[in-house]
């Protein structure tokens, strides 16, 4: 795909072709992480958790009085090493 550099407002920004974004998995809105190495740009997806939620959006949700102690499972039942 060819396109070019042009300007929005104070910024210079890029289209990208739907089929492009498609492939690359990545949808409109989401988060991107944009990088130069050696010249070439990379434009890399967040990871996602859950769809369009990541790690720290799901920590930021766990109640302050949340006791996460251990569950005892019982007695291991197969090859479980521990």
């Amino acid at each position: 795909m060819v396109t070019k550099v042009q300007k929005w407002g104070n910024s210079q920004g890029l289209r990208l072709a739907k089929e492009l974004l498609e492939e690359a998995r990545i949808s409109v809105g989401d988060e991107v992480h944009v990088s130069a190495r050696d010249g070439v740009l990379v434009i890399t997806p967040l990871r996602r958790v859950r769809g369009r939620i990541n790690l720290e959006d799901l920590v930021a949700r766990i109640p302050e009085d949340y006791d996460g102690s251990e569950v005892d499972w019982g007695k291991p039942v197969g090859n479980e090493a521990w």
